[in-house]
């Protein structure tokens, strides 16, 4: 996606002392967000000229290298070619050592078609390096750390003057080591409350890639509206959705699908059962349980009736289809808040659980649902696995070995997350953490601190206990939330989540000294055409193009 280019200018920025609690920020110059784990810099540097510069590829090749090389060059060099004069200024500068014209890319073996849970993001980055001096490289043994490397790079270049024209610029004499700390870096969209256009979801997938997220969790449907446009149920989206306008068709979602496999992002998609599923009753007779008041049916509708078995027939032919649509291996399948009050007022549900054995609350019969669905996907051509909300996992839900547990409250004390960890972790399940990165709770100020102290690992386990832990994801739900503000509500806040996520815990202790790299970051993505909010009062030169 063609964005609008401006010029980045770093400036210093400085906090009037009236206002208590903000910093005085210097935002870095050059430096890579998130942070690299291993990098190593000189102070001599080389000069890259938009019209001489190409990258060579040296090792494989396929469609998604070429495609992020055609991209790059239009991120790295942020104005026309046809704009920019070449600079051919002789230099006498100590530091200086010459024109990088050629960064080679060196593809170590055959690209993978999609990315996938254990993919491997490891990069290096050879800029000017006492083995190939004078010399670029970028290389890796997948296509996905190739990716990785090229963002890297990109980041690493900064205009060689400050007033200049986007004729030149610098980079470092470099060599960066770099992999992710986690495999599993999401971030969940609600496109449910309120519908997003297609243009901001791959715009925020942009975003999501110069972060080096990886998972974009797609919860599609809710109880507001079904924007998702089946072609085995068309009623859904035709009863459930906001208008015609307001859906996502086959051809949407095969495009997000695409844009997200070329940025190496998995899309992961969320159909909530039994729960949040208001939405789907007009397209789906008898899907959703009467409820009843007063020995009558009151004419409102609770949760998918978990007693009859035709709602089953129809779960599977609708999974057989998204799982069609969706080539990642895993499905989120929810399971989260689900009221219990309405299925206690039906005396079909009651008769049926007697009739069944089913004592006890009613979490027993969201078992007995959760199971069915739980083997109705594990059986599914595809042979999917899943993650669930954490309800399911405290409700005592018998789940598969393989399940993986989304873990999203707090259990109503600060940082209940970490008892949620260890109970799951000692159970032996995999999990990923949201439950300190709900970006749509905010507040005036800088709240970003809190994000960074956040650590998946940080709870009372044993080192096996915390290798359980596949890593966490951002979520932005969208009770006030929709196109107009999603890119400045949710950035750079996330970019805070995808540092925690990607760089060593080591690296990421402290936020005083991440402060100025994540200043530069903000300016940075303001220059690449994205309007993304300010931190705190502060200045980049690209605002006043605004």
């Amino acid at each position: 996606m063609k964005m609008a280019k401006l010029l980045l200018v770093f400036v210093t920025v400085a906090v009037g002392p009236a206002i208590a609690g903000y910093p005085k920020v210097t935002p870095t110059v050059g430096e890579v967000w998130p942070h690299p784990q291993m990098i190593s810099q000189e102070d001599t540097y080389m000069i890259v000229r938009p019209s001489t510069f190409s990258f060579s590829v040296t090792g494989e090749d396929c469609d998604i290298l070429q495609d992020a090389l055609e991209r790059y060059a239009d991120i790295m060099f942020r104005f026309p070619s046809s704009k920019v004069k070449n600079s051919n200024v002789r230099r006498k500068e100590d530091n200086f050592n010459g024109y990088l014209d050629t960064v080679s890319i060196n593809l170590m073996v055959p690209c993978e078609k999609y990315p996938h849970e254990a993919m491997d993001e490891q990069y290096e980055i050879k800029i000017d390096s006492p083995d190939q001096p004078g010399k670029g490289e970028i290389l890796a043994q997948s296509i996905w750390g190739i990716l990785r490397g090229l963002e890297s790079f990109s980041q690493l270049l900064v205009p060689d003057r400050p007033s200049d024209d986007g004729s030149a610029y610098q980079v470092k004499s470099t060599q960066i080591r770099d992999f992710p700390r986690f495999s599993y870096r999401g971030f969940m969209l609600d496109t449910s409350r309120h519908y997003l256009p297609m243009r901001k979801i791959l715009e925020h997938l942009d975003l999501m890639a110069m972060n080096k997220f990886n998972v974009f969790h797609w919860h599609l449907v809710d109880d507001q509206s079904f924007p998702y446009e089946s072609t085995v149920f068309p009623n859904l989206s035709k009863e459930g959705a906001y208008s015609p306008l307001h859906v996502y068709s086959e051809k949407n979602i095969s495009y997000i699908v695409e844009y997200a496999r070329l940025r190496g992002i998995r899309v992961l998609p969320e159909f909530d059962t039994p729960g949040h599923t208001m939405s789907w009753g007009p397209g789906q007779p008898d899907l959703l349980t009467p409820c009843y008041n007063g020995g009558k049916p009151d004419g409102t509708y609770g949760p998918i009736d978990p007693t009859n078995e035709a709602n089953y027939d129809f779960l599977k032919t609708l999974f057989t289809e998204i799982t069609t649509r969706f080539p990642d291996h895993y499905i989120h399948l929810g399971g989260d808040e689900v009221s219990f009050s309405c299925w206690q007022s039906n005396p079909i549900i009651s008769q049926f659980m007697k009739a069944h054995n089913i004592t006890g609350d009613y979490n027993k019969l969201e078992e007995v649902y959760i199971t069915k669905l739980i083997e109705l996907v594990a059986n599914l051509p595809t042979k999917n696995g899943y993650l669930v909300w954490q309800e399911v996992f405290d409700n005592g839900v018998q789940i598969a070995n393989d399940t993986v547990v989304h873990v999203w409250k707090s259990e109503g004390v600060p940082a209940g997350w970490k008892k949620e960890l260890k109970k799951v972790t000692q159970a032996g399940y995999k999990t990923i953490l949201s439950s300190c990165w709900y970006l749509n709770y905010i507040s005036y100020g800088v709240d970003w601190y809190k994000y960074y102290e956040c650590d998946p690992q940080d709870f009372d386990g044993s080192e096996a206990q915390k290798q359980l832990i596949l890593g966490g994801e951002a979520c932005m739900w969208a009770e006030y939330v929709d196109g107009t503000n999603l890119i400045p509500r949710t950035w750079p806040r996330a970019s805070v989540v995808a540092e925690k996520l990607w760089s060593s815990a080591a690296q990421t202790s402290s936020s005083a000294a991440a402060s100025p790299r994540l200043e530069e970051h903000r300016c940075r993505l303001l220059d690449r055409g994205f309007r993304v909010e300010p931190l705190w009062p502060s200045f980049c030169m690209s605002d006043v193009a605004l």
